[in-house]
């Protein structure tokens, strides 16, 4: 099983500047979900920042989902990424972690 990461995004400018961008992210991030790179995302409540679950190999793929990244692009955020292994999940997940197996 591959592991999965947390990305957790945190805004470095006014609320006015990240929404000037907001719909160029969440246009780069649904490009990923397509690829199907990420579980799932959404803004924090107070809105500080953003949460990404990424479904990727590496940390270099994660690295290159932040890069790309207009947030990043135009230093709207900074990031924390958290990699973690899917012990324990419900099971309408159970085909996404099983995917991260590796074939024996």
């Amino acid at each position: 099983m591959f592991p999965m990461f947390l990305i957790l995004d945190n805004y470095k400018v006014a609320i006015q500047e990240v929404e000037r961008v907001t719909q160029a992210h969440r246009d780069y991030l649904g490009e990923a979900y397509r690829a199907g790179k990420l579980l799932i995302s959404g803004p924090r409540i107070p809105r500080t920042g953003g949460v990404i679950i990424a479904c990727v190999k590496t940390r270099e793929e994660v690295d290159e989902l932040i890069e790309g990244d207009p947030f990043h692009k135009q230093g709207i955020a900074d990031y924390e990424v958290i990699e973690f292994k899917a012990i324990k999940y419900q099971p309408v997940l159970s085909s996404i972690v099983r995917e991260s197996e590796p074939s024996s």
